[in-house]
């Protein structure tokens, strides 16, 4: 297997999302990324040939030089300081909470420690500091606040907003290393052809899609039993939840050679439809992982007063004697509890949640060999909306690969995320220009610069938002720009965004291979 070029090396090392730092077994720097640069405030000619005690507190140095001789007389993978605060000191004085992982650096040929070399990975968590110190502050308050009813119900929002505020904060934060490894192994799979190291980025892509799977039930959880979550009723049309789950599903079922049918549906129901959506989208993606061969449908029917939503599909079926327990945390039907598993067993334990949450009614008929049938049942809208016809998008399978001069503007505040896109879009055959904010952004725009797309991070710097990048760049081009919207935020602000035909909100980690769909579907819309 061939050896990846310095460059292409350093090019990896630039687009990780923490600080990299290497260090031989004296101590010294040997090479730095550009994160290190962010975060301390030195440039790579400064710190390297530096003793790594340069940024540390001076208060810690001394004491430090003792823990790295011990660690290189052991020498493991592990995280630096367990049960201790760690900090980390910038140029220009001022010190910042750090977290920090050790690991020794391999020779492949001689399988030993390669020159007494250590990579250390660093990670600012000052903001997660922060939000942790305003849940302790919420629950002290909390306790001290017992004697008055009004006072606890005050307390209790303050503590409410304080888990919301921590789970968007560890949702985005947990996102936003995922979609930079996303982006990356994807560029990798564009410009590999050893056979060896295309096998190799298919199980990391395998792996990459099972963390983001299981981060994403388990922050669902969590939000749902922190009372994080708050339904948001509302009438809507059945056909616009249709169509985006028939845009998200259709490649995978054609992969596995099922047939997807999502039926035409002109209900208007009343619910909160983006929970709802949810939903659906937990069925429909069960259906398909338990169905082997045959379809999937997605269909309304109307009875008096309801809308009722069925998933139905021809799979493997549900023993009678396990229905009771199929909406179980971590249980999977005939799935031995010692055994490799294809997802965590979450998404009907999230469906039922949410069911409870919306005081729905989700019915359930099964037969091993022949498939399954969950039904929905939900309010018909009080309004009587007739429901407007979908939009119909070009079937993305049938796009071509590649657009060729379209011309993309990315805003994206993190380096590694905005590094690791632009380096899959530009081996795509995109045109690519990269900035960081509104103000780059209309600047850009300004200077005649021509945009076919725009991708844009929701959340940006000094409270900047995607929306209103894409606003400013409509209103001064006069015309529709098509634009993606990529989020690690799944607050319910984000269920709140007004949406039109040519802008698409995705949420983070989101794989390579999808967000290269989606461009393509909404260039040609």
């Amino acid at each position: 297997m061939h050896t990846a070029s310095p460059d292409l090396a350093r090019s990896m090392l630039d687009a990780a999302p923490d600080a990299m730092i290497i260090i031989d077994a004296s101590g010294i720097i040997r090479f730095t990324n550009r994160q290190v640069a962010a975060l301390f405030g030195y440039g790579q000619e400064e710190i390297v040939g530096e003793p790594i005690e340069v940024l540390l507190p001076e208060r810690f140095r001394a004491r430090h030089i003792g823990h790295r001789e011990r660690y290189s007389n052991s020498v493991r993978v592990r995280p630096m300081g367990v049960g201790l605060e760690l900090f980390g000191r910038r140029r220009n004085g001022t010190e910042f909470p750090v977290e920090i992982s050790l690991s020794p650096i391999v020779d492949d040929e001689q399988l030993d420690i390669a020159q007494g070399l250590v990579a250390a990975a660093i990670r600012d968590v000052t903001d997660r500091k922060r939000v942790e110190a305003e849940l302790i502050v919420a629950r002290e308050a909390a306790d001290a606040a017992r004697e008055s009813a009004d006072q606890a119900r005050d307390l209790a929002d303050r503590a409410n907003l304080g888990k919301s505020r921590f789970l968007a904060t560890a949702s985005h934060d947990l996102r936003q290393p995922l979609q930079t490894l996303e982006m990356l192994n994807g560029a990798l799979r564009r410009r590999t052809t050893d056979p060896q190291s295309i096998e190799a980025l298919a199980q990391q892509g395998q792996a990459i899609a099972a963390m983001s799977r299981l981060l994403n039930a388990l922050l669902d959880i969590s939000k749902l039993e922190s009372g994080a979550i708050r339904p948001e009723p509302t009438d809507f049309e059945v056909a616009a939840i249709f169509e985006e789950l028939r845009l998200e599903f259709a490649s995978t079922a054609t992969n596995k050679g099922l047939e997807l049918e999502i039926e035409r549906c002109n209900e208007a129901a009343y619910s909160d439809p983006s929970l709802v959506e949810q939903i659906l989208r937990n069925l429909v993606s069960n259906a398909v992982k338990y169905t082997p061969k045959g379809f999937v449908r997605l269909r309304c029917l109307h009875e008096a007063g309801l809308v009722r939503l069925e998933v139905v599909d021809t799979g493997i079926g549900i023993p009678q004697d396990e229905l009771p327990y199929i909406y179980e945390e971590f249980y999977q039907v005939g799935v031995p509890t010692n055994v490799s598993r294809d997802g965590y067993g979450l998404g009907l334990s999230i469906v039922q949640r949410l069911v409870k949450l919306l005081t729905l009614k989700l019915d359930v008929h099964s037969e091993v060999g022949k498939g399954s049938a969950f039904s929905l049942v939900l309010p018909a809208s009080s309004g009587g909306a007739n429901a407007s016809p979908s939009l119909s998008m070009p079937c993305v399978d049938n796009l071509p690969r590649q657009i060729g001069e379209a011309c993309v503007l990315l805003v994206e505040d993190d380096e590694a995320v905005r590094r690791a896109t632009s380096m899959l879009l530009e081996l795509e055959g995109y045109r690519v220009t990269l900035v960081t904010s509104l103000r780059e952004a209309i600047q850009h725009v300004q200077a005649g610069n021509r945009v076919d797309l725009l991708i844009s991070d929701y959340h940006l710097n000094e409270g900047e938002t995607g929306t209103q990048v894409i606003a400013a760049l409509r209103e001064i081009l006069g015309v529709t720009l098509k634009a993606v919207l990529m989020t690690g935020d799944t607050s319910s602000a984000i269920k709140q965004l007004p949406g039109d035909r040519y802008l698409r909100i995705t949420s983070k980690p989101i794989k390579a291979d999808e967000l290269l769909a989606l461009l393509r579907a909404l260039l040609a819309a």
